[in-house]
């Protein structure tokens, strides 16, 4: 089973942005970055969607939940600062199924740091862009691989 831990997509600049920081949200690039996401996991079996409860998060999701029919489900585990330990807790959690985890890219550094030091991920590959993906392959509830995904348009 997978989890796809995903690094929200474009929400402009922090600093321009003049309301609370959890309510910014996409961008228009982050909008079609969020489509192509959706489009890019269109072959994978995802049986649950996870997301930060900041709206730029659950914006980046929605369009693939609302092609599976799912809903997306807000999580505090996955907001800015809540570090790799609680994203590792979802995935034990989540055990023998797919899931997607939309969060921050702080979290996704320190899930990063995580599978570096587990030799699982070499530091040269680590990489964040927004909108992208890395697919952890779970084996009784243990990260055992981890592939980079980049949002590649128009895929």
């Amino acid at each position: 089973m997978a989890a796809y831990v995903v690094r929200h997509a474009n929400a402009g600049d922090r600093a321009a942005w003049k309301g609370l920081d959890r309510l910014r949200p996409l961008t228009t690039l982050g909008q079609r970055q969020a489509e192509e996401l959706a489009e890019s996991m269109s072959a994978e079996p995802i049986d649950t969607v996870l997301s930060s409860t900041y709206v730029r998060c659950v914006q980046t999701v929605e369009p693939l939940a609302n092609r599976r029919k799912l809903r997306v489900e807000p999580s505090g585990d996955l907001e800015e600062g809540a570090g790799a330990e609680r994203v590792i807790h979802l995935i034990e959690a989540f055990k023998g199924r797919n899931i997607v985890l939309c969060t921050h890219g702080d979290v996704v550094q320190e899930v990063l740091d995580r599978l570096i030091a587990q030799g699982l991920v070499s530091r040269a590959r680590a990489s964040l862009e927004m909108g992208s993906t890395w697919v952890l392959e779970e084996r009784d509830g243990r990260i055992a691989s981890a592939k980079y995904r980049p949002l590649t348009p128009g895929r």
